[in-house]
């Protein structure tokens, strides 16, 4: 990770699969530790992210060729990286982000169809080699996690919530099998109970940070 002393954690799934909520809940629980925490997100993170986060989130489904989706999220990832992650790492923080490149590669990639090879020299490039130190995949059944974006308040809804099933199974299968290959990648089971998935959250860490 280019010598950054930073402890870098993501949280990664597909729609309704309240990851965010976990996120807030771990941050929480760090600041409260009294260790020096930051909660981010992708796409957006800082000013400029949060601005091309608007124009990717908003619209119809087919708003974006899908190489041109994944150049705006790389391009919103690269000035989250240089403004808020690479600079927080450097100060030996830890980093929380609600998404990742993991995302990009399950929604563009696997969803959308952007050839993989592309998306990894384009990351490569972008992350400058920063890589999360551990990522919690939050897995549940489609119907379920679709069912729980759909009754969310209408401000946080987007266009990714409106692909059909299909879509959101191929979304699920890439995030599944990345729990299989890399041991940083720990799969969580979305539909147990907030509590639950917080202590497992919590538990995981222990080794690394507290």
């Amino acid at each position: 990770m280019n010598n950054l002393k930073g402890i870098f954690i993501t949280f990664e799934g597909g729609e309704g699969t309240g990851k965010s909520t976990q996120s807030k809940l771990l941050h929480e629980y760090l600041i409260n530790k009294n260790i020096d925490t930051i909660l981010t997100r992708e796409p957006g993170g800082c000013i400029e992210s949060e601005e091309i986060r608007n124009i990717l989130i908003k619209g119809n489904l087919d708003k974006w060729d899908p190489i041109t989706e994944s150049l705006l999220h790389n391009a919103a990832r690269r000035e989250h990286i240089l403004k808020i992650i690479k600079p927080a790492l450097l100060e030996n923080k830890i980093v929380i982000c609600d998404r990742f490149v993991d995302s990009t590669m399950a929604y563009q990639g696997i969803g959308l169809g952007v050839n993989s090879n592309f998306l990894d020299i384009l990351s490569n490039e972008i992350t400058e080699g920063i890589t999360p130190n551990i990522t919690f995949i939050f897995d549940m059944d489609i119907k379920t996690s679709l069912k729980r974006a759909s009754i969310r308040d209408n401000k946080c809804q987007n266009r990714y919530e409106k692909f059909n099933e299909e879509f959101h199974k191929k979304v699920r299968n890439y995030f599944q099998s990345l729990t299989k290959i890399d041991k940083r990648y720990i799969l969580i089971d979305a539909s147990k109970n907030i509590e639950e998935i917080r202590s497992k959250i919590i538990k995981s860490l222990n080794d690394i940070i507290i």
